[in-house]
C-alpha cells in the first residue's frame, strides 16, 4: 500500500496514533463535520490579491503595516508557485526506503536575501486566543523540513497572518481585521514527525484508544 501524508493526517498522528493507523490503512476512518465553503473561498481570494502585489514586486498593506519591509519579496516563481499550491501535489519529498510521500500545500512564500520564509493565510470568525498560532505549529515544522529536502534554503521562522470579520460598513462591504504572527520553525522536528508516522504505518495497530475510535 503506498501512503501519502499531509501536515494534516500528522495532526492527527499527534491526537491519535490508532486512528491515524486506521485512517491510512483504510480500515476505518474518523467521522469529521461538513467543511464550511466560507474558509476555501477566503483562500482563493487571498491569493489572487497576494499575486497581483507579487507581479508588482510589492507587499501589500496588510504585510506592510507589521514592518515587514523592503528586504521581503513575495516569492514570484508563479509555475512553482501553482504547483506548491495545488492540494493534490504540493511541495513533496518521498521517503527512499519505504516509499512513503509527504506532502503539503502552501498558501503563499515570501523570500528574504535569498532564504524562503513561508505564509500562510488564516480565516477565523472571531479574534486571536494567546495560544492560537501553537495550533499550526506542527504545519509549519514540516512546510520548512519540505522546501529543505527539496534544495531550498529556509529562515528558522514562518509567518502566519490572520483574517477575522470586524465589521459590515454602511454600503455591505465586511471588512476584515488581520493579525500576524511570526512563528519559530524547527525543520528538524518536521522530519522527526515523519520518522514517526512511517515507524507507525509499518507497525502494528496502535491499541491505544482515544474517544473516537474506542469502538473499532
Amino acid at each position: 500500500m503506498t501512503f501519502k501524508l499531509s501536515p494534516s493526517a500528522i495532526n492527527l498522528m499527534l491526537e491519535c496514533q490508532r486512528c491515524f493507523w486506521l485512517e491510512k490503512h483504510k480500515v476505518w476512518k474518523r467521522p469529521s463535520g461538513v467543511f464550511p465553503s466560507l474558509p476555501s473561498g477566503m483562500d482563493m481570494v487571498l491569493k489572487k490579491h497576494f499575486d497581483k502585489f507579487m507581479e508588482r514586486g510589492e507587499l501589500p498593506p496588510e504585510m506592510r503595516e507589521y514592518g515587514i519591509g523592503n528586504e521581503y519579496n513575495l516569492f514570484n516563481d508563479k509555475a512553482k508557485l501553482e504547483i506548491w499550491r495545488n492540494n493534490r501535489k504540493g511541495i513533496q519529498y518521498k521517503d527512499k526506503t519505504s516509499g512513503i510521500i509527504l506532502m503539503g500545500a502552501v498558501d503563499n512564500l515570501l523570500t528574504k536575501k535569498g532564504k524562503i520564509i513561508v505564509l500562510d493565510y488564516k480565516t477565523r470568525g472571531y479574534p486571536l486566543k494567546e495560544d492560537t498560532h501553537k495550533h499550526y505549529q506542527a504545519q509549519m515544522d514540516i512546510y520548512n523540513f519540505l522546501l529543505r529536502k527539496n534544495g531550498y534554503d529556509t529562515e528558522d521562522y514562518a509567518y502566519l497572518l490572520f483574517y477575522y470579520p470586524r465589521e459590515v460598513s454602511e454600503t455591505g462591504e465586511l471588512i476584515f481585521n488581520t493579525k500576524l504572527i511570526k512563528i519559530k520553525t524547527d525543520a528538524k522536528k518536521g522530519g522527526e514527525y515523519f520518522k514517526d508516522a512511517i515507524r507507525l504505518l509499518e507497525g502494528d495497530c496502535p491499541k491505544k484508544t482515544c474517544e473516537w475510535c474506542e469502538r473499532v
